[in-house]
């Protein structure tokens, strides 16, 4: 019994330290720290944050990424950035219809069977920028953009990863062979070995990317008095994404410390109970 115990403590001590282990920094070059309130086992979204996280996604990324798996009414459910605990449903938000109003849908007329352009609704999924992935690759130099649907998921550190590569453009060193189109990003997954000099010993650490730097200061309106940087930019279209990733990951926690609580209450009485049925019996 008290290697039970010991085990189930165990595993409550894993899950609580689990979430900030997988946010760890990247293989080789440490990932930013983004100071994420969503990060560890009590993290919550902040809904002002994800709300200016989908302003610069709407304004700045949805030109070329795309969000196939994304709906508008998403948007309006428990914790996400335009939640109203007065509506009835998501897809009655009074915001959520109006920021999909902004948006033209490309549909079918239901009576002439002719291609129409009409007002987003609700109940649509994010517009993507193009019709398909040959013409997205054909409008970005051969590499089409990736899906931002689940992006924090696909990747090691999720929203630390996206907030240090946006923030990770440098000037490269002098030495380093460029192609056209590529961009020299310290964040970015790769060996540069094969484009320094032959013999250098310093090679630095990132890798090539095909985006140029999506982000500068100035360049999207905060309405409530955020700082316009692209650091701030990019650290609240981090968090849109990792929430767009994982829109129940608030949820899915707390479900989670209840049962763990749960459980050690459990073990704590089962224990308890042993010793008082089996108190004087030789066993």
């Amino acid at each position: 019994m008290k290697k039970t115990l010991v085990l189930i403590a165990a595993a409550a001590g894993l899950a609580l330290v689990a979430q900030p282990a997988a946010a760890a920094g990247g293989k080789g070059h440490a990932l930013r720290d983004g100071n994420f309130s969503f990060e560890g086992p009590f993290g919550t979204f902040d809904q002002g944050q994800l709300q200016r996280g989908y302003k610069v996604y709407r304004e700045v990324c949805a030109s070329c990424h795309a969000m196939d798996l994304m709906s508008f009414r998403t948007l309006a459910e428990p914790g996400g950035p335009f939640y109203d605990a007065h509506q009835a449903s998501a897809a009655e938000n009074r915001f959520v219809r109006a920021l999909a109003k902004e948006v033209q849908i490309a549909d079918i007329d239901t009576e002439t069977g002719e291609p129409i352009m009409r007002d987003g609704t609700a109940a649509d999924r994010f517009p993507n920028p193009y019709p398909n992935a040959t013409a997205a690759a054909a409008a970005n130099g051969g590499a089409a953009p990736p899906d931002l649907s689940v992006m924090a998921k696909a990747r090691h550190g999720g929203a630390r990863y996206i907030y240090s590569l946006l923030t990770g453009y440098l000037n490269p060193p002098a030495e380093l062979q460029i192609r056209p189109g590529q961009y020299y990003n310290a964040y970015m997954a790769g060996d540069l070995t094969p484009f320094m000099p032959e013999g250098s010993h310093d090679v630095p650490p990132g890798g090539f990317i095909a985006m140029p730097n999506p982000l500068m200061d100035g360049q999207v309106t905060y309405d409530d008095g955020s700082a316009e940087t692209a650091d701030q930019y990019a650290r609240d279209v981090s968090a849109f994404i990792a929430w767009a990733s994982d829109p129940k990951q608030v949820q899915r926690k707390q479900s989670g410390v209840g049962t763990l609580i749960f459980l050690l209450l459990f073990a704590g009485i089962t224990y308890m109970s042993y010793r008082r049925i089996w108190k004087g019996v030789a066993h």
